[in-house]
């Protein structure tokens, strides 16, 4: 399935609901992805490994490719935000980094996505700074080259006190880092924040290491908002971005009925 120059991926953390989590890889690939990316799948930081095993048959059985994998961010529901920054939880993202590095192995999934955390009231913003760089570091150390660790902005007012808003202050935690982390392209937060979706895209397009597609406002597929995603594919193209785009949004309706934004052959 593709969209423009790029292979269409499908999130299956919002994609194929209807569908308990395991099925969803054969749901999309029913649908026509050869694609998908997902969230942290795991409710904690540490599943065993019949859980791990689980996920990388999955995604064989089903025939196609992970493309990308959050890395534990805790309690998503509860309004957390990644565990990258949080000196307390060191130890669950090296858990989870653990978990990263068998599914990388098992499966060749290129990029994990690290949600930096919500700024926390008792602890100063330098030491959570300096945990998400040391946490960072030890991600690039662990996943050979041929993964890339991203960052994200996340819309203000949706996401509590988070400090990714844009793509420069991404891209500032990235370039303290090095060359292996990457900025996550994500059309619906950065509308939300007031980004210049094309200006961003000439002025950071080789940083961009994922895309990620969901219209604005509403977090819907395209077409149901203001972002003109046939003008960022050109962008992205012009820019030279040489992966995939994820359709990283809640369908209004079935995912199936909502796919009808997608051109076909």
């Amino acid at each position: 399935m593709r969209v423009g120059d790029y292979e269409l991926a499908a999130n299956l953390s919002l994609l194929f609901t209807e569908h308990d989590y395991l099925d969803r890889f054969a749901a999309a690939r029913a649908a026509g992805f050869t694609a998908v990316e997902s969230w942290w799948p795991f409710p904690t930081a540490a599943p065993d490994a019949a859980e791990t095993d689980a996920l990388c048959r999955a995604v064989d059985a089903a025939g196609v490719r992970l493309a990308g994998l959050n890395f534990f961010a805790g309690d998503m529901a509860a309004g957390q935000r990644g565990v990258l920054s949080d000196p307390g939880r060191r130890g669950e993202f090296q858990q989870s980094l653990s978990v990263i590095a068998t599914v990388h192995e098992r499966t060749g999934c290129p990029v994990f996505n690290a949600l930096y955390g919500t700024r926390l009231p008792d602890v100063s913003r330098h030491e959570q700074d300096a945990c998400a760089l040391d946490n960072l570091r030890a991600a690039v150390a662990v996943l050979p080259a041929s993964a890339t660790v991203v960052l994200e902005a996340l819309t203000i007012g949706e996401n509590g006190d988070y400090p990714l808003t844009t793509c420069a202050e991404a891209l500032a935690v990235a370039d303290a880092v090095g060359p292996r982390v990457a900025l996550l392209f994500d059309t619906y937060h950065l509308t939300n924040n007031g980004e210049d979706l094309l200006a961003r895209i000439g002025t950071y397009g080789d940083r961009i290491g994922h895309v990620q597609f969901a219209d604005s406002p509403g977090r819907h597929e395209p077409g149901t908002g203001s972002v003109d995603f046939a003008a960022v594919l050109a962008a992205l193209s012009t820019a030279g971005y040489g992966g995939l785009v994820a359709a990283e949004y809640r369908p209004e309706g079935g995912t199936v009925d909502g796919l009808g934004w997608v051109p076909t052959a």
